[in-house]
């Protein structure tokens, strides 16, 4: 008959040794995507779900997916060694995002409680043990004054949201299409584009906020170099020519940077006028026992 776990053998007791089974968490990488898609079931077409498995994120987090339930395959729906979440847009073909995940999340939310934004599918959150993550895709505000203040409000709603948690002390990443180029460095012609939205000093003004409290961006914090751009104009070949802008970024707190151990571009992705991003962020997973 086995012993109970505190019972000790005749040998523990001749001995003095008492052995202890202690929990061993081990650290590991998980590597983090976000790739605005410009509608994913044309991505499907230019092979999307072959690059999902054969770079086989741990999190996958797509914005712009201009897709509703009924129009998209089941293949997409439960892709082999995925839980994917949704957020559909009232209006058809328009915005959307989409999460998909390896490890099924503690919990999954949608928009940010209020409904102007949220009719729109902007916003997925899902809680993990290690972070939250949220997948957003911002408003463009280029088409007229009153989107500009549209896409300004998401800003500051958005801050509203995220700001308390962080002082909070949770772990949290903010990643998707920011639609802005923040400073000069992260688009191909700036002085041409100081008065385009985008690249307003009121849009940009916003993500000096964010990080005067203390969220950084990833790539940036590993990458100074002019160059690196996430967008490029297709009805000019701006990829071509590399003429382009970085607008989609990873933000994290300081209490999650310190966990990330690379940041990157992945500009030869194509399927998109987007490349996809990308952060690997050590999490500890269970080993066993020992």
């Amino acid at each position: 008959m086995g012993r109970h776990s505190g019972e000790l053998s005749d040998c523990d007791r001749a001995t003095g040794f008492v052995s202890r089974r202690v929990s061993v968490f081990a650290m590991e990488d998980k590597k983090i995507l976000c790739w605005n898609v410009n509608g994913i079931r044309a991505a499907v077409r230019n092979g999307f779900l072959e690059w999902l498995y054969r770079k086989s994120p741990d999190i996958l987090c797509l914005q712009e997916t201009k897709a509703n339930p009924e129009q998209i395959g089941e293949d997409l729906r439960q892709p082999h060694g995925y839980h994917v979440y949704w957020s559909h847009p009232e209006k058809k073909g328009y915005s959307g995002v989409a999460t998909f995940t390896r490890e099924r999340p503690a919990r999954v939310e949608y928009g940010l409680g209020i409904p102007r934004f949220d009719v729109e599918g902007r916003v997925i959150i899902s809680e993990y043990p290690d972070f939250t993550i949220f997948n957003v895709y911002f408003p463009n505000g280029k088409r007229d004054e009153a989107r500009l203040k549209y896409k300004l409000d998401f800003y500051d709603a958005l801050f509203d949201f995220v700001e308390p948690l962080r002082q909070e002390g949770k772990k949290l990443i903010v990643c998707g299409d920011f639609n802005t180029a923040h400073k000069e460095i992260d688009l191909a012609r700036p002085k041409e584009n100081e008065k385009v939205s985008g690249f307003l000093p009121i849009e940009r003004a916003w993500l000096d906020k964010l990080t005067l409290h203390g969220y950084v961006d990833a790539f940036r914090h590993f990458n100074h170099e002019p160059g690196q751009y996430t967008w490029w104009d297709p009805k000019s070949r701006a990829r071509q020519r590399n003429v382009g802008w970085r607008i989609d970024y990873f933000f994290v707190t300081e209490n999650v940077l310190e966990l990330v151990s690379e940041a990157f571009l992945m500009p030869d992705v194509m399927g998109s006028d987007h490349c996809p991003v990308g952060i690997k962020v050590k999490t500890s997973t269970p080993r066993g026992r020992a």
